[in-house]
Formats: structure tokens, sequence, C-alpha cells
């Protein structure tokens, strides 16, 4: 994430788009958070039984592919991937209940 627009990212963030909430939890996006470091390290973290169906049900959404494009200026080293293709997964090495 690019440090100048960390205010920016946040305030987009604190007022995203009713009909994107929507499309997440139709699409099965659920208990999901972002955190970002003052160095613009993004983390984030949901929960769906199905990843692929996921991500491929906000491909299909129209309002996915508006909020990516408002959101691309804000990263870096994506590789000319949209903001939501440019993550990788972590494996789970603890967990405690």
């Amino acid at each position: 994430m690019k440090t100048e627009h960390l205010v920016e990212y946040k305030a987009r963030h604190a007022q995203v788009w009713p009909d994107m909430l929507q499309a997440l939890r139709e699409t099965g996006w659920h208990n999901y958070s972002l955190f970002l470091g003052e160095d613009g390290l993004l983390v984030g973290y949901f929960e769906t039984p199905d990843l692929l169906a996921a991500q491929t049900g906000m491909q299909q959404r129209e309002v996915n592919a508006r909020w990516q494009a408002e959101m691309a200026p804000f990263f870096e080293a994506l590789d000319g991937k949209a903001p939501d293709q440019g993550f990788f997964q972590l494996e789970e090495v603890f967990h405690l209940d």
C-alpha cells in the first residue's frame, strides 16, 4: 500500500458502499477484517466455506469491478492485477480457541 494514501484508504473503508457489502455477504465472505500498519502493510482476514466460489462470485459482480478500480491507485506492485487478485494466502500454523 502506498503510504501517502493511508488516510484516504481508511476513509474509504469507513464508508464501504452498501451494494459492495451486500455482494460480499451474498458471495460467502464472512468475518472480514482489514488491518493497516503505518508502513502500508495491509493484512486481511475473512472466513468463507469456499474460497474459489467466494472469489468467483465477486468477479461476477459489477460493483466489485467498480470498487477494485477505485482502490487500485492505493496499491503498488500488483503487476497489473486488481487489488482483490493481488493477495496471497498465508498458512495457519497455530490457532487457539
